[in-house]
């Protein structure tokens, strides 16, 4: 039996993108027993996946106490292999036959490649979702039938955020009878906490036939509604990341965040930037027409 730690990132949609790797070991090593250390968010990320023996939540703490606090957790074990994401020294401080550690620092190229030099593989195995059929029995109970356009109009920062009033215009326009997803249904996807309820709100009131999913699932469950999306549109953020892996098409809306580095990567995923310069360009210089006619082109490309 292969014996592996996986240390990986405390926010969502860097979890969901070391997921590839993941699965690449266990193609490799179908019998390993994985432990994963990962942020509480991310947690769920994981709850799935084939070959999980345990998941260490980590917990930031003053003077790095959290490291000495994994180490205490994983130390008295002989590892086959330590995969570190976080660039710590970590894996250099425990019986293990390998290590593989990412190199730390920001870089040019997108944080999948990056991911994927800490075991020399090129190109980057995409990003995968795991649920189970119960997950799968929630999402199909709570959207029946379809087609299905789901929203995330939510952000871990405000300047990520797409504002209300064009998601509002963007779901008419998609499901008009002359759009793209003509009599879709609506659903709104957001995290859960007062925050994300507050900035999901106008859009849930302004389609008050939409149905709200904001904070009401666990990522498994997530991933499954996800996975009925006949199109999901987002802000750039880990519910972003988990549509363009499920595989669905994915639009993740960029302004002043790089696509270059965190687009979403899926077989029928695309990144849609702002008018200026990448990067730097604030969210408000995104127009509708821009993102309804990406989705136009999108829902009609052959999956890769």
């Amino acid at each position: 039996m292969v014996r592996i730690l996986f240390i990986t990132s405390t926010r969502i949609g860097d979890a969901v993108l070391s997921t590839g790797l993941l699965h690449h070991l266990l193609r490799q090593h179908p019998e390993a027993r994985i432990t994963v250390a990962c942020g509480i968010v991310a947690e769920g990320v994981f709850a799935r996946m084939p070959g999980l023996e345990r998941v260490i939540p980590l917990t930031k703490k003053r003077w790095s106490r959290h490291w000495l606090e994994l180490w205490a957790k994983v130390a008295f074990r002989r590892w086959d292999l330590v995969v570190d994401l976080r660039g710590s020294a970590m894996a250099w401080l425990l019986w293990t036959s390998r290590r593989a550690v990412m190199r730390g620092g920001r870089r040019p190229g997108h944080r999948l490649q990056h991911i994927a030099d800490a075991l020399g593989l090129s190109p980057p195995p995409r990003p995968v979702v795991w649920f189970n059929a119960d997950d799968a029995a929630r999402a199909e109970s709570l959207l029946p039938g379809g087609p299905w356009l789901i929203l995330g109009p939510t952000a871990n920062w405000h300047v990520k955020m797409w504002s209300s009033e064009r998601f509002v215009t963007l779901a008419d326009r998609l499901t008009a009878p002359d759009g793209p997803l003509p009599q879709a249904r609506i659903a709104i996807l957001g995290g859960p906490g007062e925050q994300e309820r507050r900035m999901a709100a106008p859009v849930l009131a302004a389609l008050s036939g939409a149905v709200d999913l904001v904070g009401r699932l666990s990522l498994p469950e997530v991933a499954a509604v996800l996975a009925r999306a006949e199109l999901y549109v987002g802000n750039d953020s880990g519910l972003m990341h988990i549509a363009a892996a499920t595989g669905v098409p994915t639009l993740g809306l960029f302004g002043p965040t790089p696509a270059d580095e965190y687009g979403p990567i899926g077989a029928r995923a695309q990144a849609v930037l702002a008018d200026g310069p990448p990067a730097t360009t604030p969210m408000d210089r995104l127009q509708v027409e821009t993102v309804v006619a990406a989705a136009t082109h999108l829902l009609h490309k052959v999956p890769a």
